[in-house]
């Protein structure tokens, strides 16, 4: 979940955090699987983090690390080097207790180092983005590491799937002929941590070529919902993908389906509501008119008299109970909003057709203090979120509970600045492993990726 400055700030160093916000935040818990009752929600977390001696990653006491990989190092295949800007990430069950750690590249061509071009696995050479996939075994031991896709661009963020599959979504429009790409851009491939070469490098073109972000899908009917993580006005749309096969297991979406983008009735732009809890009824799905953006970015296409709903900055998406939940981070009137926000979450339940404005995030922190711009989302096995920061100043993992008290886990120790102006990279792509016990987790820059185990209750 991205989001603008001003949404977490610390209250005693690193040890403690508060988010200012208006709206019922257990909401966000709601009918999750991953919801422990009686699960961590005491007002310290784990307790004050530790400096650690490495210089790597702060922790509190009880709770360790592993460097599973770093950028620059020789992936075990022997392919290539570990590219760099390690994003978006999932973990999957794997034979024998291993486990299979997809992980996102959001590289552009001016990337520090591309994804290697894999034959079968390459969509796109000019493309330096793509997926990297990691096999450990029940002590996060890495028995293999290599190229998963290649030949993508600007892989953020994405979404695993109910048949153990994951979603990499290119957060670009890039044409073939721009940036040297010799092939459209804007699309969402499937990867299969487990063996790449059954999933190969096929774009789901049919699930819409635009700036994607991330995926949530519905494990009883199939949909597939989607956000756009639009920079410029007019911004992003939020999606529903109709599988002509759900729930067909590995390859199925690639016998299409309908894209179509959702109306608010009588709401042209998401950010002018303010209120968290208010409820809109009847919400209308629109097909999309050219879903391949041929000639016009779908944003920008003609939806009719009564247009379509917009909302800036569409991030984080995420399946919980009977309702998926979506973030627009922030939106400001600068940029051409109707209104400004510090981030919202929205819920949206089909069966009902209802959408409702659950958390509006505010302004009256500050931003000097670190703790700022919550970034990817994950549901934690206490109950709650955990949500890594991607702001200026020190960078953080924060817990967040049931009872919305907030937590620094894990803090970075790498300074790419100077000892005179430290800086720190953001952390991205917080997972945990099938069995809860693990958290995973990436600092884009310099690309590492952790393996954090502790006393989680």
């Amino acid at each position: 979940m991205s989001a603008t400055r001003r949404q977490i700030l610390s209250r005693t160093g690193a040890t403690a955090a508060g988010i200012a916000f208006t709206g019922a935040l257990s909401e966000l818990f709601a009918g999750s699987a991953s919801a422990a009752p009686g699960g961590h929600t005491g007002r310290a977390g784990y307790g004050p983090l530790i400096p650690d001696p490495e210089g790597l990653l702060d922790l509190p006491a009880g709770f360790r690390y592993k460097v599973l990989s770093r950028q620059g190092d020789p992936l075990r295949s022997g392919e290539g080097l570990v590219p760099s800007n390690p994003d978006g990430m999932s973990a999957f069950a794997g034979r024998r207790g291993r486990v299979h750690l997809v992980r996102n590249h959001e590289n552009r061509v001016t990337g520090k180092i591309g994804v290697p071009t894999v034959p079968g696995l390459t969509y796109d050479p000019a493309g330096k983005g793509g997926c990297t996939a990691l096999e450990l075994d029940g002590r996060n031991n890495v028995l293999g590491e290599r190229v998963a896709i290649a030949g993508t661009a600007v892989n953020c963020a994405g979404g695993p799937t109910p048949w153990r599959t994951w979603l990499t979504c290119e957060e670009t429009e890039d044409k073939a002929g721009t940036n040297g790409y010799t092939k459209d851009h804007g699309f969402i491939f499937e990867v299969d941590g487990a063996d790449p070469h059954r999933t190969g490098a096929v774009p789901l073109t049919a699930m819409g070529r635009f700036q994607h972000e991330a995926i949530a899908i519905d494990p009883t009917s199939g949909i597939v919902y989607e956000t756009e993580d639009a920079f410029e006005r007019p911004f992003g749309l939020f999606y529903r993908f109709l599988p002509h096969r759900p729930l067909g297991g590995t390859g199925s979406l690639r016998a299409g389906g309908a894209l179509e983008a959702m109306r608010v009735p009588g709401v042209s732009d998401l950010s002018v509501i303010q209120e968290a809890g208010t409820r809109f009824e009847g919400i209308e799905w629109v097909p999309v008119p050219d879903p391949q953006a041929a000639e016009t970015p779908i944003r920008l296409q003609d939806f009719g008299p009564r247009g379509i709903t917009h909302a800036q900055k569409l991030e984080g998406c995420y399946w919980g109970g009977r309702a998926v939940y979506f973030v627009s981070s922030f939106a400001r009137v600068k940029d051409g909003s109707g209104a400004t926000h510090f981030g919202q979450v929205w819920k949206y339940e089909p069966h009902r057709r209802r959408l409702t404005l659950v958390v509006v995030f505010g302004p009256d922190t500050d931003i000097r203090l670190p703790g700022e711009s919550p970034d990817n989302i994950c549901l934690a096995p206490s109950g709650g979120l955990m949500v890594c920061e991607d702001g200026e100043g020190a960078q953080h993992v924060f817990g967040v509970s049931e009872r919305g008290e907030v937590y620094a886990l894990a803090r970075g120790a790498q300074n790419i600045g100077t000892p005179e102006a430290p800086e720190w990279g953001e952390f991205a792509g917080v997972t945990f492993s099938p069995d809860r016990g693990t958290m995973y987790v990436n600092c884009y820059t310099p690309g590492t990726t952790f393996a954090v185990t502790g006393p989680w209750c």
